[in-house]
């Protein structure tokens, strides 16, 4: 009985602490949005766990490119216990938001902003903020980590930590200032957001406004699952983004941020090197193991 009136109490001393930690953070922010907020108080929580999902201290990536001379990347192996059968769902919300769900658990949403959903919130949510679609500053103070794309006063954001099963990095990208002028950019103000989890490495280019480098690449690894954006000019034109795919290669292309692009013309300009598959369901669950021998482009419904 002691034990668990105990446990009772540090509940809700931790859920008092977070709430008191997010008023404090929000009478910071600007750009509230009411209706937004109002939508997001109406999901439920994260699927209760054991234990709040904790950061944990930085690991080395298992993904992460060794490159002895640029562009001849040597990729790091992966231990046996990485190659253990282990499965992850991934969801489509809309526009840019895939859900993460790994074998632990954890739950990651892209690109959160509050309006693309599956009807929960996540864990974890990252952001980037090239408009108002792809993040918010007034998060559900239930969600426990906020990982902004961006950083503050002139520093580029930095993500190197493991939340529960996953391990979660980034690497950052430039974006336009203005709509459609590609000189004007601000440094560092995107994130490619790299997911390692279940041997898996899943990286979402968030709101990508030019082409990568070899720097870019080196520091981006192995992507064996890649979230691409292809709208055609909001971010970059389709031509650009598939030959940033190509380069990539990974066994899965989860295309995303579609507008009016025809999926056609977007297969065709992968030149035959990629296969494509229209899944009835917005979502898909992997393993290592599973993952498929011809790399593919795999259309979730809602797409």
């Amino acid at each position: 009985m002691h034990a668990r009136l105990l446990a009772i109490l540090v509940a809700i001393g931790f859920a008092a602490a977070l709430a008191q930690s997010a008023a404090a953070h929000d009478d910071q922010r600007p750009h509230r949005h009411p209706d937004r907020n109002a939508r997001q108080n109406a999901l439920p929580a994260p699927r209760l766990m054991q234990q709040p999902v904790q950061s944990q201290p930085a690991q080395a990536s298992q993904c992460l490119a060794i490159a002895n001379a640029v562009p001849n990347v040597v990729y790091a192996h992966f231990s046996a216990a990485a190659r253990r059968k282990e499965e992850v769902t991934i969801t489509y919300a809309g526009h840019s938001t895939y859900y993460i769900d790994t074998p632990d658990g954890v739950s990651v949403a892209t690109d959160f902003s509050g309006v693309y959903t599956i009807g929960r919130l996540p864990h974890i949510a990252t952001m980037n903020r090239a408009h108002s679609t792809h993040y918010t500053l007034s998060p559900d103070p239930r969600i426990q980590h906020v990982l902004h794309g961006w950083g503050e006063a002139g520093q580029a954001a930095k993500h190197n930590l493991a939340i529960g099963d996953i391990y979660i990095r980034n690497v950052t990208t430039d974006i336009r200032a203005f709509r459609f002028d590609s000189e004007a950019l601000q440094k560092d103000a995107n994130s490619i957001f790299i997911f390692e989890v279940a041997g898996l490495c899943i990286g979402h280019l968030g709101h990508l406004h030019h082409p990568l480098d070899e720097t870019h690449f080196a520091a981006i690894g192995r992507l064996d699952i890649l979230m691409v954006p292809i709208d055609g000019g909001y971010t970059m034109s389709v031509e650009g983004m598939s030959e940033l795919t190509k380069r990539l290669r990974s066994s899965i292309v989860l295309p995303m941020h579609r507008f009016d692009t025809p999926l056609s013309e977007f297969h065709r300009r992968m030149g035959g090197q990629f296969e494509m598959e229209m899944k009835p369901s917005r979502s898909l669950t992997v393993s290592l193991g599973s993952l498929p021998k011809t790399p593919t482009i795999i259309v979730l419904d809602g797409v």
